[in-house]
């Protein structure tokens, strides 16, 4: 297994960081993940590549974790001081601009979704995409730009 570790970890960490975008609790689902990894390493039965197995992991701990963060939820400070950045009007169209994009990028049908988020938040390769989607680095590339083509036109279903 840790010949897996070292092999699979930057994968794994860097599927992780695209899903919840926060470096420690990245780090603390992958160490999570080569746990459970270890616990259940014999009901692998090798009918796929180990890093779609661990991603496969991965995302179900990062599941879990969301739906925990669901029943606590807790209230979120307000009255935090921001720091000085841009203006009022400007920070507004800023985040405008950026939640009109997600928005967008949500709208994607699934695999297209996946792919935007891995590459675009989780700065993962198309060979690393394709090898946590079981596909290959072609598929990753092309799924990238149809979605990349989709997103300019506004979203807006182009396939014939």
């Amino acid at each position: 297994m840790e010949q897996a570790y070292q092999r699979h970890a930057r994968t794994v960490y860097k599927f992780l960081l695209a899903q919840c975008r926060d470096p420690g609790l990245a780090e603390e689902l992958t160490q999570e993940t080569f746990y459970q990894a270890v616990k259940s390493v014999d009901r692998f039965d090798g009918g796929c590549k180990v890093s779609v197995w661990l991603c496969q992991i991965a995302k179900h701990l990062w599941y879990q974790h969301l739906r925990k963060r669901r029943r606590e939820a807790p209230v979120p400070p307000e009255d935090l001081p921001e720091d000085p950045g841009p203006s009022a009007e400007e920070g507004l169209l800023e985040r405008e601009g950026r939640m009109d994009l997600l928005r967008l990028v949500h709208g994607l049908p699934e695999p297209q979704r996946e792919v935007v988020y891995l590459r675009a938040f989780g700065g993962l390769s198309f060979r690393e995409i394709g090898d946590v989607m079981g596909r290959t680095e072609t598929w990753a590339r092309v799924t990238f730009y149809r979605s990349k083509e989709k997103l300019r036109n506004g979203g807006a279903e182009d396939e014939k």
